[in-house]
Order: C-alpha cells, then structure tokens, then sequence
C-alpha cells in the first residue's frame, strides 16, 4: 500500500478518536451541571419544608402566647368579678371570661392541629436532609469522576495531536490538501474502505476497472460519487492467522 495512504488512514483513526475525545470532554460539563441542577432542586424543596415547619412552630408559640393571655385576663376578670355589685356586672364579667375561654379553646384545638401538621413535616425534613447528604457526597463523588476523565480525555487528546502532527509532516502536502478538503466537506470522515466493490461510506458501487486500481494500492484514488479517499484492505490470508504456510496447514 501507498505510504501516503497508511498515513491518511492512521490520520483518519485519530481524528475520528479526537472527535470522540472532544465530544466526551464537552459532554462532562453538562452531565456535572445537570446533577447539580437536580441536587438544587431537591435542596429548595427541603428549605421550603424547612420554613413550613419554621412557620408551624412559630404559630404554635403564638397560641400558646394568647393562650396564657387570655388566661391572665381570665383571672383578672375573676378576681373583678368578685368585687361586682350588680347581677349586670357579674353577667358582663362572666360574657368576658366566656369569650376569653372561647379563644382558649380556639388556640387550643389550632395547636392540635399544628401538632398534626408538624409531625409529618419533621419526618420530611429529617429524611430530605439525610437523602440530600447521601445525594452530595454522590454529586461530588460523580463530579471528581468527571474531572478525572476529563484529564485522562484531554492527555489522550494531546498524545494524539502530538502524533497527528508527526503524521502530517511525513504526507505529502498534495495529499493532506485533499484529505483536509474532504474531512471538512464530509463531516469530519475523509477517508473510507471499499468492500465487495463498494465504497462503505456512501454505499456506492465503483466501476470495475477503478476497484482493480485501488486493489493496486499505488495511487490516491477518491470515490466517484462522495468523492471519499478510498482504500482497499487485502483480506488476511489463513496463513498469515495460523503463521504456518498453507501447504504444511493441509498437510
């Protein structure tokens, strides 16, 4: 095979893995942001459950706050009732404690009610702030995996470039033109094998004569319809898998 050839294939291995490499590196940043996105989304639901239950104790120290009012008034009430000289004062007095202890009971049965609310948010709260701890360490364990592999992706980038350049000082300049031409007007794929008289990148037949050329191996030849570098790669002979000759193979 043409020297040049092997080179444009080689180049064409490690641009398609440098492709890879750069999709992969891009793609890291992304999976981190979304893990992150989600990890605050779980982190607002649990502050949101966190000023719920705020908001519920809060308002039961409020009852219970009116609740101690309305007895210092009650006792108050009691204590000027006994001083009441008429039956409509004892009356206004006793309408006063009435309504007072109507608003105890009031505060009393929102406390329960509070009670009932709260228990369910605590046991929310308890289980996000364990589940959103666990889910941290996870983001974090899963954002060093990230930085690793970018590392590992990106000096395995640079080794590559490194032997693109090498590659592409030993082509000819006439024959990197092409190549580069192609990549860039193919989607990044310049070069293709023929298999069974066929170009495997647009699945074109080419002509006879033309297969019977690129079985040679001796010159650069492109595909007729996508216009591909095409190679041909002889089939392994069975002695060359075995590493005996045919002849001692059947004997």
């Amino acid at each position: 095979m043409l020297p040049d050839l092997k080179l444009v294939i080689r180049l064409q291995e490690i641009d398609n893995r440098l492709a890879d490499l750069a999709r992969e590196i891009a793609a890291l940043p992304k999976h981190t942001a979304e893990i992150e996105k989600k990890l605050v989304s779980h982190q607002r639901k649990l502050e949101a459950d966190r000023a719920a239950l705020a908001a519920n104790q809060k308002e039961r120290k409020k009852c219970e706050g009116d609740i101690q009012v309305q007895e210092q008034k009650v006792s108050k009430l009691k204590d000027q009732m006994q001083l009441a000289k008429t039956n409509e004062q004892f009356r206004a007095f006793q309408t006063e404690i009435d309504f007072c202890q109507t608003e105890i009971r009031k505060s009393e049965d929102r406390i329960l009610e509070l009670m009932g609310e709260a228990e369910p948010l605590d046991k929310n709260v308890k289980a996000a702030e364990l589940a959103l701890k666990a889910e941290k360490a996870e983001v974090e364990a899963e954002k060093q995996q990230a930085r690793e592999r970018t590392a590992v992706d990106q000096k395995a980038a640079s080794e590559l470039q490194h032997e693109r350049a090498g590659i592409v000082s030993g082509i000819a300049p006439g024959t990197y033109k092409t190549y580069e031409r192609v990549r860039k007007g193919r989607r990044g794929l310049a070069v293709a094998e023929a298999v069974d008289g066929r170009c495997t990148a647009c699945n074109m037949t080419v002509r006879l004569q033309f297969y019977q050329d690129l079985r040679k191996g001796d010159q650069i030849l492109l595909c007729e319809n996508c216009q591909r570098i095409l190679y041909y790669n002889p089939p392994v002979a069975l002695e060359d898998l075995s590493g005996e000759s045919a002849q001692t193979i059947s004997e």
